[in-house]
């Protein structure tokens, strides 16, 4: 009797670890070009969100996975989708991309019109959604940290944003607004009107003070 019991409750333990050993990490992707790139650095907003999940024990349920090359547009991202992101079967992916769209027509000649924008940002999340992900999408930051809208590329920029905002109306996915956030931070952490400093090292990527903004808007919607 002793001996079947023994038996038994081992039975059940094995059981219970090699279940528990099995259970599969949600994965989170961040999709995006060279800022996303840069968040795994070492104090990167995707590693810091990475050291917050282990801080609160959370870190046996998620892998964060960087997916940004620097200088990416959104057709970019659409040609490396397979690759980069569906292949990894991700439970969430959060699109953060626009910047370059916007800034390379000033630099290179090389940005997005807006209606190919919108046509292709439409087509990330429809593949996306249909692999069986999650999405959150996101509105593009900065090209320069002084306030009241007079950067040389915000009206642009606040037009690319809308666009993001109305798509995520149009699907029903949820949205961070960066760009609406970040400006209401610099609009109180920017007394001297800087065009870089705060946030960023140039203007666009973010220093140490930018990647923990940053962390603080995505850590939320990881859950």
């Amino acid at each position: 009797m002793k001996r079947t019991f023994i038996y038994s409750l081992a039975i059940v333990i094995s059981t219970f670890l090699f279940g528990f050993s099995f259970i599969q990490k949600k994965k989170v992707i961040f999709f995006g070009d060279s800022i996303t790139s840069a968040g795994v650095a070492p104090n990167g907003y995707i590693t810091q969100i990475g050291n917050r999940l282990v801080k609160e024990g959370r870190a046996q349920a998620f892998d964060v996975i960087g997916a940004g090359i620097g200088g990416n547009k959104v057709y970019d991202l659409y040609l490396r989708l397979e690759d980069d992101v569906l292949s990894k079967k991700p439970d969430l992916v959060f699109i953060y991309i626009g910047i370059n769209d916007v800034w390379h027509k000033r630099s290179g000649g090389t940005g997005t019109d807006a209606d190919k924008f919108e046509r292709f940002y439409n087509k990330l999340i429809d593949k996306i959604q249909a692999a069986g992900a999650r999405v959150v999408i996101c509105t593009p930051t900065v090209i320069g940290e002084k306030k009241n809208y007079v950067n040389e590329l915000d009206g642009d920029l606040n037009k690319y944003a809308d666009i993001i905002r109305q798509i995520a109306k149009n699907k029903s996915v949820e949205l961070i607004d960066l760009r609406k956030n970040m400006v209401d931070y610099l609009q109180q952490h920017n007394p001297k009107d800087e065009s870089k400093g705060i946030l960023t090292t140039d203007g666009v990527h973010m220093n140490d003070e930018g990647n923990r903004f940053l962390a603080d808007q995505f850590y939320s919607y990881i859950r």
